[in-house]
């Protein structure tokens, strides 16, 4: 279900996205220019992939010399997009970071994943991976002349997509 506000959201709104924050649970909520995106927290699946995902992509992203964190916001403050997990070639400790060489979508029901990839894409993100826990794939990304195109792996981290199909235990 969405809801979209033609005008500033009433003040009973306002209040709860308010205590979302105070909460702490906001972390993966979005900004797309300008236009709020609420996002709940990962589901079980979700989460354990993403955990596993750090296990396996860390020490490949350390060899050469890339810093992950996740969820972190990739953008600027009035426009930016929450992955699961970023890998920075610059990393600081700061709240906007203005790209990634790397970002791990990991795909829930009614995500928008996909619809990040225009966004990504032109901040300069390299490389897009796009995880599945309910089919157990995973879909590697790579920059193309206009748009994000299908590749067999990273070209980063040295791994193809089917060697880390396989190096995931997949929750069942």
């Amino acid at each position: 279900m969405r809801t979209t506000f033609v005008m500033d959201p009433p003040p009973i709104v306002e209040h709860w996205l308010e205590r979302r924050r105070a909460l702490d649970q906001d972390r993966y909520d979005e900004v797309w220019e300008g236009e709020y995106h609420v996002a709940p927290a990962a589901s079980g699946p979700h989460a354990r992939v993403d955990h596993l995902l750090a296990r396996i992509l860390g020490p490949l992203a350390d060899r050469v010399g890339l810093v992950g964190g996740g969820p972190c916001n990739i953008g600027t403050p009035g426009d930016y997009r929450v992955p699961d997990q970023a890998y920075i070639r610059d990393w600081q400790d700061r709240t906007w970071y203005p790209t990634a060489a790397i970002v791990v979508e990991i795909v829930s029901p009614d995500d928008e994943s996909r619809a990040k990839l225009g966004f990504f894409f032109r901040v300069g993100v390299e490389e897009v991976l796009i995880v599945d826990p309910s089919t157990h794939t995973v879909e590697w990304l790579e920059r193309g002349p206009e748009a994000f195109r299908s590749a067999a792996g990273s070209t980063l981290l040295g791994i193809t997509g089917d060697e880390l199909v396989a190096a995931i235990a997949w929750p069942t």
